[in-house]
């Protein structure tokens, strides 16, 4: 019987989704509204929508997503794209929402709707979570739902909010939250607020997994320990990058010390330091994930994927992925092309 084996948290994330037995229970799902206001932010609103979805690709079911406006009317985006609703708001049972988030954009009209603004009262009295995207920020401020809190608008619409909303703080951050309140004033600052908001109920791991997936090429050396929250090393980054340059002809940790131009006892202590891991473990962590993703998303047979891996023979590799993902390569499930 071949032992399980659990990855390091450095390679978790980009696993995390494959991963199952023996996860701790989850939240049961969230559901999120979006309130769509004419000429909305698209690219915010769907940086925001992405990031809940891709959630739901690593953690199934963690969230249910739906999109309002007030009458169930068609609304148009900034980019002039019309968005059919899901429903109107009107009609929505509102204690079922975990969050409500108002999305506007830079065309969208300040004007205060009493429809709304009873809306969300109601919605802030069942204990629902607040949010605003672009210059949504401004409805919660005209419902009086921002006094007492920080919050995030766009430049354009900071001097509103702030004559608006007379008892809050209105930052120059492209996102803010403050306790159940949650508003950005871009784009990028909607994905770090969502993000943060899925933080608050599921923990860094399926953050740390979102950002390696959504925002690689800011996240990869950024946080590599989700405990830690460590930058890593220059010694370290360099290691890493090697590895993941030669996966197929795996190089010896003496080689590695050598192109790095540090001990080996050195890059030991690195690894064990801010990975949590050894140098031998992470190599091999990297080269399972990659056989996943290659047996995934080609139709190279299991012998080739072994050999773009670097393993010496497909049994070896045969016994390396089941220890980690549970079952054999030949059951991986494959794409169809």
């Amino acid at each position: 019987m071949i032992q399980r084996r659990t990855f390091s948290g450095g390679i978790k994330g980009k696993n995390l989704r494959y991963l199952h037995a023996g996860q701790a229970a989850t939240p049961p799902t969230a559901a999120v509204g979006f309130v769509l206001l004419e000429h909305c932010s698209l690219p915010a609103f769907t940086q925001a929508l992405d990031t809940l979805v891709t959630a739901n690709l690593l953690q199934p079911a963690s969230f249910a997503t739906h999109t309002f406006t007030l009458t169930g009317a068609e609304v148009t985006s900034d980019l002039g794209i019309v968005i059919r609703p899901d429903a109107a708001l009107t009609s929505y049972p509102l204690e079922q929402l975990k969050l409500l988030i108002i999305c506007g954009g830079l065309r969208t009209p300040l004007r205060g709707n009493l429809a709304l603004r009873k809306l969300l009262i109601r919605a802030a009295e069942q204990g629902v979570a607040l949010g605003g995207l672009w210059n949504g920020a401004w409805f919660l401020g005209h419902a009086g739902l921002l006094d007492g809190y920080r919050c995030a608008i766009h430049p354009e619409h900071r001097p509103a909010l702030a004559e608006t909303a007379k008892y809050s703080q209105v930052t120059s951050e492209s996102f803010m939250v403050d306790r159940d309140r949650f508003t950005s004033a871009s784009p990028n600052g909607a994905f770090n607020m969502v993000l943060a908001w899925i933080g608050q109920a599921h923990g860094a791991g399926l953050v740390d997994a979102i950002v390696d997936i959504l925002a690689f090429e800011v996240s990869r050396y950024r946080r590599v320990n989700p405990t830690l929250r460590v930058k890593m090393a220059a010694p370290l980054r360099k290691v890493v990058e090697l590895m993941e340059a030669n996966l197929e002809e795996p190089l010896g940790l003496g080689q590695l010390a050598e192109y790095v131009g540090v001990s080996r006892r050195q890059i030991e202590r690195l690894f064990k330091d801010q990975l949590s891991t050894t140098p031998l473990r992470y190599y091999l962590e990297l080269r399972v994930t990659e056989g996943r993703r290659l047996l995934q998303h080609s139709t190279l047979p299991v012998v080739e994927v072994a050999v773009a891996c670097g393993f010496v023979s497909p049994s070896h590799f045969s016994k390396c992925y089941t220890a980690y993902f549970g079952h054999s390569p030949s059951r991986e499930k494959r794409l169809e092309f």
